[in-house]
């Protein structure tokens, strides 16, 4: 049985060209690292190569790497994807797309769609649940994000 993606949106006031930039290479910045993190409290960063075939990496405090995925579709400022499997075997991977797209002057939907589940084999009904949970906490923490750009920018 194919399952749902999991769709999840939110408008920030940003550009696409800001708002993709902070969704990517200001991954960083907002992602909540202690908790969906391959490296926990340990984990310093995570950066993505901007190209298709790049690569998605943690990077932990004692120097140690572990993968969450490879850069399938890289079209700033309107979309990027990638596979997805932090902590996970890269033959599970799931598969994430982002779409930004301008919603009037300064504003942009931020469209994430995470799908591919069969992937996970058995737990995928369990897997699927989850995200679908985290999703809505993680975009929450980037659109909180964005809004401080945004008052960066205006003052």
């Amino acid at each position: 049985m194919k399952l749902a993606p999991v769709v999840k949106s939110t408008v920030v006031a940003l550009d696409p060209a800001a708002a993709f930039e902070l969704f990517t290479a200001g991954l960083t910045r907002w992602w909540p690292l202690a908790t969906h993190s391959c490296a926990g409290a340990a984990a310093r960063e995570v950066t993505i190569e901007p190209r298709v075939g790049g690569r998605v990496i943690e990077y932990a405090n004692d120097g140690s790497v572990a993968p969450w995925g490879t850069v399938l579709a890289w079209e700033p400022p309107h979309r990027f994807a990638m596979t997805w499997h932090p902590q996970t075997d890269p033959a599970q991977a799931t598969r994430l797309e982002v779409r930004f797209s301008s919603v009037d002057e300064g504003r942009c939907q931020v469209e994430l769609s995470h799908d591919g589940w069969q992937a996970r084999g058995e737990a995928a009904a369990t897997v699927r649940e989850r995200y679908d949970g985290g999703w809505i906490a993680v975009l929450q923490r980037y659109a909180a994000a964005a809004q401080l750009v945004q008052q960066r920018e205006t003052s």
